[in-house]
C-alpha cells in the first residue's frame, strides 16, 4: 500500500524514513512518500490519489490540516476535538480524519515535564497544531493563554476549550515571565528560517520549560534564547515521533517502535545539514 504525507511545501520532512524504517523493521510491504499539493490542488489530489485502491493512509501537514476537513467522510472524536485532521484513515471507500498531534504532543511534555495539572502554560499560534494542543492542555493545566498574531483567532480557539483559558496578541509577551511552560505551535523560527524566533529573548527565565514544536533544526532560536536564559527546553521532534506512533496505529493496528522511529528521523536529519 502507498502511505504520504500531503502538505506544501513538504521536502524537507523526515516523516518518511521514520515511517519506512518501521514499516521495514515489522515486515510490512508498505511505502510512505511526500506528495507536495498546492492548496488549489486539495480537491483533485484526494479524488485522485486518495481514494485510488493502492492508498492506505496519509499524514497531513501545514497548510492543509483544517481545510481537508471538508473531503473527509467521517472525523474521529480527535478530529472533532482538535477542529483540524493530520492523519487520513481509509477504511473501504470510506476517508476517514484523526489528529493525533494533540496525544503525540502531550506525551512528549508530560514525559519531560511531568504533570502538567498545576501548570500555567501560554501556548503561541492558532493554526492546526495549536488547535489540536489547546483541546488537550485546556482541561488538563491550571491556565492556558493563547497568544497569535490575529486576536481574533486566539478568541475563538480560546472560547471554544474546556478549562480556565485566555488569549491575547502575540505581541503582548510579558504574561510569559508569569508561566511555567511556553508552548510554540507557529512554524516561526522553522527551516529555512532558523534565526527567527516568536518571543522577544527578555520575556524567557529560568524555571520555565520550552517546548518548541517545530523539529527542523533540531534546536531552533527560540530553544538557543531560552537556554541562556536558564530555562529547559525540548524540540518538536519526539512530538512528531509519538504522533506518528498513532498513526501508524490507526492504519495498520500494530504499535511500531518509538525508539526505531525516532532513529530514522534524527539520522535523516543530521543528513540534511550535510
Amino acid at each position: 500500500m502507498r502511505f504520504y504525507l500531503l502538505g506544501y511545501p513538504v521536502g524537507h520532512s523526515v516523516s518518511p524514513p521514520m515511517h519506512n524504517a518501521a514499516f521495514s523493521e515489522l515486515g510490512l510491504d508498505h511505502k510512505y512518500s511526500t506528495l507536495g499539493v498546492h492548496p488549489d490542488q486539495l480537491a483533485e489530489i484526494i479524488d485522485t490519489e486518495i481514494r485510488a485502491d493502492s492508498f492506505g493512509g496519509a499524514s497531513v501537514t501545514i497548510p492543509h490540516k483544517i481545510e481537508i476537513i471538508k473531503h473527509m467522510d467521517e472525523l474521529g472524536e480527535s478530529a472533532v476535538r482538535a477542529s483540524a485532521v493530520n492523519t487520513i484513515e481509509k477504511t473501504g471507500n470510506v476517508l476517514r480524519g484523526h489528529n493525533t498531534d494533540a496525544v503525540g504532543g502531550i506525551r512528549a511534555l508530560t514525559e519531560v515535564y511531568g504533570s502538567i495539572s498545576k501548570a500555567r502554560v501560554v501556548l503561541l499560534g492558532a493554526g492546526g497544531a495549536a488547535n489540536a494542543l489547546a483541546a488537550e492542555l485546556a482541561p488538563r493545566v491550571r491556565e492556558l493563554i493563547i497568544l497569535n498574531r490575529s486576536v481574533e483567532k486566539a478568541k475563538a480557539l480560546s472560547e471554544r476549550l474546556d478549562g480556565n483559558t485566555g488569549y491575547g496578541s502575540i505581541l503582548d509577551q510579558s504574561v510569559i515571565e508569569s508561566s511555567d511552560i511556553l508552548v510554540n505551535a507557529t512554524p516561526v523560527g522553522m527551516s529555512p528560517n532558523i534565526g527567527k524566533s516568536p518571543v522577544e529573548a527578555e520575556h524567557l527565565h529560568s524555571g520555565l520549560l520550552v517546548y518548541d514544536i517545530v523539529y527542523n533544526p533540531l534546536k531552533t532560536q527560540l530553544q538557543i534564547d531560552a537556554d541562556a536564559a536558564g530555562a529547559r527546553t525540548l524540540g518538536g521532534l519526539w512530538m512528531l515521533v509519538y504522533q506518528g506512533v498513532e498513526a501508524f496505529k490507526i492504519w495498520t493496528g500494530i504499535e511500531p517502535s518509538a525508539e526505531t522511529m525516532y532513529d530514522a528521523a534524527l539520522a535523516a536529519l543530521e543528513a540534511n545539514h550535510h
